[in-house]
């Protein structure tokens, strides 16, 4: 009987086993359109022992949520590229990556290589790129054909047509239209400060040209495609979507050089499913994925030929956009140091409240 029984008692373990792997859930903490539903039904369909769970959010949110918890509640975060490092140094919310189980192979080497001095730490690395972009401005050219830049957001003559969203995008963005270079202001915070006055002072006056400040892709559609707003500081990508609906609206890399960023894979501190996580990371790197996710996202995959394995429509609205001194000409975010960002908050806490 005994022999029976401890069988009985083994299958019973393998059982419970079973069922435990089947409830696994892999819990996303990531963008709009990171995470769309074609995507995890083949990612589902493949690992059947996997659930996903998204919970959507944006740079601010993700070290908010992940601050307040100790880096968990979430497996696999997707901040970008310049707000790990610091985020990490203050909080401790992550932990550091096994490149030994990410096909590294499969990224953009120039882009991984950024993101890997962008988030080492103590000779750790803590994040790899998935997909970048630009900010920059949006216009169209039917009815603003003389649009550069950052200052035509303010341009009298568009008076009551722009729009732009009041987070640290639009501070750096007019930095660099006024001249000066807020990355290189970094390491001299008094300096910074002095800078961010000017700018905040710029932004005030400039509420008088203002239709109205956008905060998500969506009413920044609706105001773009009404011609209400003809103007706008944006993400490329809602440009690049937009393109395909109306080819007057085009993305305008700044003259003085679009901004860029890389958003990442990252694991919080606290994950409990970094198989998972990983099988993930690696799945969406696949070209068939890519082409889904950069559907999903309109943003570039951090893998080679990326633009190439964009839809059709969104590779022409790049070449609409960019041309190769545009792209030699991209300033991509750098680290924030601790501290910036409490400066910046003030400021645009400053603009709201101006009359």
């Amino acid at each position: 009987m005994k022999p029976t029984i401890r069988a009985l008692l083994a299958g019973t373990a393998m059982a419970f086993a079973a069922g435990s792997a089947s409830a696994e859930t892999l819990r996303l903490l990531t963008w709009g359109g990171y995470a769309p539903e074609d995507v995890i039904a083949k990612f589902e369909e493949e690992y059947p022992d996997i659930d996903v769970e998204v919970t959507l959010s944006n740079n601010e949110e993700m070290i908010a949520k992940l601050r307040a918890t100790g880096g968990t509640g979430f497996d696999l975060a997707q901040p970008s590229h310049d707000r790990v490092y610091a985020a990490q140094l203050e909080y401790n919310i992550y932990k550091p990556l096994d490149l030994s189980k990410i096909n590294t192979d499969a990224m953009t080497p120039n882009l991984l290589d950024g993101v890997k001095a962008n988030t080492t730490i103590e000779g750790e690395v803590y994040s790899v790129p998935h997909q970048w972009g630009t900010s920059g401005v949006m216009a169209n050219m039917a009815e603003a054909p003389d649009v550069t830049g950052w200052n035509d957001l303010c341009d009298e003559k568009y008076a009551g047509r722009t729009s732009m969203r009041l987070r640290r995008t639009i501070l750096l963005g007019t930095a660099f239209g006024m001249g000066k270079d807020p990355f290189a202001l970094y390491s001299d915070p008094e300096a910074y400060q002095q800078m961010l006055d000017e700018v905040t002072e710029k932004l005030i006056a400039c509420k008088s040209v203002i239709k109205t400040y956008w905060s998500g892709g969506d009413d920044l559609s609706a105001l773009m495609l009404s011609g209400e707003v003809v103007v706008s500081e944006t993400w490329d990508s809602t440009a690049f979507k937009l393109y395909g609906e109306n080819p007057d609206i085009v993305f305008v890399p700044p003259e003085t050089g679009a901004l860029a960023w890389i958003d990442t894979f990252t694991i919080p501190r606290g994950g409990e499913a970094d198989d998972a996580a990983y099988k993930w990371i690696n799945f969406v790197l696949r070209p068939e994925i890519t082409k889904m996710m950069s559907a999903s996202t309109g943003a570039i995959a951090a893998v080679p030929n990326g633009i190439d394995l964009m839809p059709d429509d969104k590779k022409a609205a790049i070449s609409a956009g960019f041309d190769q001194e545009d792209l030699d000409n991209l300033k991509f975010f750098a680290n924030i140091p601790p501290g910036i960002e409490d400066m910046e908050g003030l400021a645009l806490e400053r603009i709201k409240a101006a009359n």
